[in-house]
């Protein structure tokens, strides 16, 4: 489901129910769980076991992968990465930094945002586009679409800025071609010497979970 939504160059590897959940973790990474809850602990070992088989993917020795601040991985040297994980699902995506800048990959329920949560995510604009498209493609559950949309622009954007980026600071124009536009509303990252004014990205579903994906190239 993921690999479809990225280039070949990165290495992308996925899990469903309770795979990987068992998986052995590195001390440094046991020693993040110390207060964990069950359910952030099989989350949390399922989508590093993912990585490690993008790793291995990428014929690259594998290696702990911590939280740093924010909470954003921290990846061996050299990668670039993402992982993601909702009920019954989880990924990771992995790249060699000489081949992209930064991605960001999310996967969701395929179901409607709880009540409130639109409003709380989206510009107005954001929200009337949503509505239309609510309407012409009923299939699709746009509002939550759009939230994976943003969760993936902000895990694209934040290893090129180490800044935050809140859900107003991105416009998103999600289109039914499986992409989407991200017109960043505040300073974007430089990227080969160039400042980025946006993102592109794509997404797909499933009848249980949707994904999206962003890629930031060089150049």
């Amino acid at each position: 489901m993921i690999e479809e939504l990225l280039p070949p160059t990165v290495a992308a590897v996925e899990a469903y129910g309770e795979e990987g959940v068992d998986a052995p973790l590195f001390p440094e990474e046991e020693a993040l769980l110390t207060h964990a809850v069950p359910k952030r602990r099989r989350e949390f070992t399922a989508a590093r076991s993912c990585a490690r088989r993008a790793m291995e993917k990428l014929g690259v020795p594998a290696a702990p992968v911590v939280s740093g601040e924010r909470g954003a991985p921290v990846w061996p040297a050299g990668l670039a990465g993402s992982m993601t994980h909702c009920e019954g699902y989880c990924a990771a995506a992995l790249v060699r930094t000489d081949d992209l800048a930064s991605l960001g990959i999310d996967a969701e329920p395929h179901a409607p945002l709880p009540d409130g949560v639109l409003a709380a995510i989206s510009l107005p604009q954001e929200a009337a586009r949503v509505h239309r498209l609510l309407a012409e493609r009923p299939d699709v559950h746009w509002d939550r679409l759009l939230f994976s949309a943003k969760e993936s622009v902000y895990k694209a954007w934040y290893p090129l800025t180490r800044k935050w980026l809140d859900f107003s600071e991105a416009d998103i124009t999600l289109h039914t071609d499986g992409t989407f536009h991200a017109a960043l509303l505040v300073p974007g990252p430089v990227v080969s010497a160039r400042r980025l004014d946006h993102f592109t990205g794509t997404w797909t579903t499933t009848p249980t979970v949707l994904a999206t994906a962003v890629v930031i190239p060089h150049g």
